[in-house]
């Protein structure tokens, strides 16, 4: 018989008698101390990327965490101060010429302290000062009776009868300063008129007559 061909198994015999080779298993100390690193980097690796996954969560849960609303700003000191007169005060002796006094009660309704840094009125002719002076601080809550010092400068430049007068009063908190006119009511008005009149009453009696033609001696 020629050729070339598969060989064909004998008689008795077939071709899965033939024993199969296979790979031995690693085996030795280099193999089992390779698969010992091996399973220690696996054991790193997962760690690491456990701890990453983690972090990476609580960096996303605190970026979208509910944002609570920034606190309002404080109000201005204009919308919480109150300034109510009270009443007109007896002037003392030592009092300078042609100055009178009067009570106001300064109020803040809510918010920051507010400090008082000036007192003042329209009128070129007359100068005021406070009592404590001013600046001064006014709390929530805690009203302050102040007494104001009008002293008059110039009778020339006051009118005769303050039908509408208020106070020019400087104010400043947390926020803003502001300068507010606050109205105090015909009570004021008419101690102020009167004030003024007994005030410029003297200067005017006490002022020469100008002299005229009906009045000169021959």
């Amino acid at each position: 018989m020629s050729g070339v061909g598969p060989v064909e198994p004998g008689e008795g015999t077939h071709a899965w008698d033939t024993p199969a080779r296979h790979t031995p298993p690693l085996s030795g100390p280099r193999h089992g101390r390779l698969a010992r690193v091996y399973t220690g980097h696996r054991r790193a690796v997962l760690g690491a990327a456990t701890a990453a996954a983690l972090l990476a969560g609580g960096a996303y849960l605190y970026a979208t965490r509910p944002q609570e609303p920034p606190p309002p700003p404080p109000p201005y000191p204009s919308q919480v101060v109150t300034l109510t007169y009270l009443a007109a005060r007896s002037t003392p002796r030592d009092a300078p010429a042609r100055s009178f006094r009067f009570d106001v009660l300064v109020s803040v309704a809510s918010g920051p302290p507010v400090t008082v840094t000036r007192i003042d009125q329209p009128y070129a002719g007359v100068r005021m000062t406070s009592t404590p002076p001013a600046p001064f601080r006014t709390t929530a809550g805690s009203p302050r009776r102040i007494t104001v010092t009008a002293q008059v400068t110039e009778c020339g430049k006051v009118p005769g009868d303050a039908g509408l007068p208020f106070l020019d009063v400087t104010l400043r908190n947390a926020r803003a300063i502001q300068v507010h006119s606050f109205i105090l009511g015909p009570r004021y008005a008419q101690h102020l008129s009167k004030a003024l009149e007994v005030a410029c009453s003297n200067d005017s009696a006490s002022s020469p007559k100008p002299r005229t033609h009906l009045n000169t001696p021959r």
